[in-house]
């Protein structure tokens, strides 16, 4: 295999802690059963109904306790609810799959004392405006009810006044895999608010519960909607969470190593907007951040070789590479149409040699002048490794917690420097 040259200096690095919001809810069952209550909903639950709480495959946090916190209310409604795994084609478009995803965050029918019934085969339900079929859980539009349950944040893919939300999840995560395909095949951001509007009047919707996070990844807001009102209130929160948004503390960067991507970190693997890229023909790039090369060095265990987002990146790693379970990527790949996310960077024998192609060929940048960040995944970044030309540039804004940080790698060409 081609190996890397590792003849140059390394550029200085400083450990840092970015200044973020860090206000957080503590009381995660009062403030859902308080919003629940404050839109009406305990009066539309009836007695011995059956109520389907959605849960979704990003790794949102506190989503557990969110989760139980629902099933509660609705067990103390005096009704029955079942947990419904709203994800599209993720867990490898198997119900099986979908039911292991809500188990890796704590959800399966022992942690929330209920049946949670997963099943892959939608009913078609109605066409969108445009043409788009929409398809809906078989097992949610039977129910007497449901509630979402889903963070708002921007979406990887598009820009819209509703993206990641209780209105996606109701459009693509409630889809299954066939409405996921339908979705991203007519236009994601312009399909999603469409196939909403048909569900909306054909499915038994009782609430929406948005969650929004601090920049710290912390649950720093929870917001029952009405169903009726999803889309407009939800176009409100989304401006709430963009400014909650963690993002670099520069605009230019030589060379990013983030050393983990996976699905619990974003959908794409990792954040387009934090990175900025977003690699869909028709939707503008980011104006920033401005990143000469983009090295990913693993893939997350918890992401079950899906490395979709993989395209993303400059060079990667051969472990990365031996990690990847193609069937994994391209169901989950295939139904976006976003297939250049999916293509395999020039790969080297180790973290040590990726980081040093990374380093190498920045033109007429030299190693040790580089500007460098080092992350531990694009959902935490409030803790990065910085190079000395950042650092001197950020110094004022950020925490020092620790000088002249050392690259250390192990026997087999790991990176060991921890954020």
């Amino acid at each position: 295999m081609y190996h890397i040259d590792m003849n140059f200096t390394y550029p200085k690095m400083y450990r840092i802690r970015q200044k973020f919001n860090s206000e957080k809810i503590d009381d995660i069952k009062g403030e859902v059963w308080k919003e629940l209550d404050r839109i009406g909903i305990r009066d539309k639950i009836k007695k011995d109904t059956e109520i389907a709480v959605c849960a979704g495959s990003r790794g949102i946090n506190n989503i557990d306790k969110i989760v139980k916190a629902a099933v509660d209310y609705v067990y103390d409604c005096q009704a029955t609810p079942f947990i419904v795994p709203a994800m599209g084609s993720h867990g490898g478009a198997t119900a099986q799959g979908q039911k292991d995803v809500l188990h890796k965050y704590g959800i399966d029918e022992e942690t929330m004392g209920c049946e949670v019934r997963s099943d892959m085969e939608p009913v078609l339900i109605g066409t969108a405006e445009n043409g788009a079929p929409v398809y809906f859980d078989k097992n949610a539009y039977g129910a007497d009810g449901i509630i979402v349950c889903n963070r708002v944040k921007p979406h990887t893919d598009f820009l819209a006044k509703n993206e990641s939300g209780v209105v996606k999840m109701c459009a693509v995560g409630l889809g299954k895999e066939k409405g996921a395909t339908a979705m991203h095949g007519y236009n994601l951001g312009e399909t999603i608010p469409l196939s909403f509007k048909v569900s909306l009047e054909k499915a038994p919707y009782l609430a929406g519960i948005a969650i929004i996070e601090n920049s710290v990844d912390e649950t720093y807001m929870i917001r029952a909607i009405k169903p009726e009102n999803f889309l407009e209130e939800e176009a409100e929160l989304l401006k709430v969470a963009q400014n909650q948004v963690p993002h670099f503390p520069v605009e230019d960067i030589d060379a990013l190593i983030v050393k983990e991507m996976g699905k619990q970190f974003s959908g794409t693997g990792i954040d387009t907007k934090v990175v900025g890229r977003i690699m869909v023909k028709g939707v503008p790039e980011p104006e920033s951040p401005r990143i000469n090369k983009l090295a990913i060095l693993r893939l997350s265990p918890n992401s079950y070789g899906n490395a979709i987002g993989i395209g993303l990146a400059d060079l990667t790693t051969k472990k990365l590479v031996d990690s990847i379970d193609y069937d994994a990527v391209y169901i989950n790949l295939v139904p976006t149409t976003y297939l250049e996310r999916g293509k395999i960077p020039p790969y080297f024998a180790t973290e040590e040699e990726t980081v040093g192609c990374a380093l190498k060929t920045l033109g007429k940048t030299k190693p040790e002048k580089a500007r460098v960040i080092i992350c531990e995944n694009t959902l935490h970044i409030s803790k990065l490794i910085v190079s000395e030309a950042i650092y001197n540039e950020i110094k004022d804004k950020v925490e020092l917690l620790e000088e002249d940080v050392k690259w250390e790698y192990d026997e087999n060409g790991d990176l060991l420097t921890t954020c």
